[in-house]
């Protein structure tokens, strides 16, 4: 079945959207480092899983495959380090964190990812860790050429191995 226009033009930036979305999820200036549980060294994959999406004039299909749809970033962590290291969002994201605590067994974070075409998008997170690893949500909100769009990931950090 033929694409409209309208599909064809918001299809890039939902991808976009969505991509920066679940790459840049976990930080990277750490303002507010408190001390925690020391994190076991090894393997970690942080996942993102899309819960909500809301993205004007995007195609009801697209959004519909896009909720459930999930994506691990794979980290290696060195002995002696915090829940802040899974927190560092991948670099290639570009986000800057304008905000973060870290204490007492909850985080939360304020980053600020930028997009090829616009304003930066916000991304707001927040949840619980201990020494096994962080489970919490981010929300992500921003503009597309049909107005404002907002992506709800559930997330979960843990270790999958030395």
């Amino acid at each position: 079945m033929p694409r409209s226009p309208a599909s064809k033009s918001l299809a890039p930036s939902c991808a976009a959207a969505l991509g920066v979305a679940l790459v840049l999820l976990p930080s990277a200036a750490m303002a507010a480092m408190a001390a925690g549980p020391v994190l076991a060294a090894g393997r970690w994959d942080v996942t993102s899983t899309v819960t909500d999406i809301a993205v004007p004039g995007a195609p009801g299909f697209i959004l519909r495959m896009m909720r459930g749809k999930s994506k691990a970033e794979h980290k290696r962590l060195p002995a002696a380090q915090g829940v802040e290291a899974l927190l560092v969002p991948d670099p290639k994201a570009g986000c800057r964190v304008d905000s973060q605590r870290i204490a007492d067994g909850r985080y939360a974070q304020t980053l600020s990812c930028p997009q090829k075409r616009g304003e930066p998008m916000q991304i707001v997170r927040a949840g619980s860790y201990d020494a096994t690893g962080f489970v919490g949500q981010a929300t992500v909100t921003g503009t597309t050429p049909k107005g404002g769009m907002r992506i709800v990931l559930n997330q979960r950090a843990a270790r999958i191995g030395d």
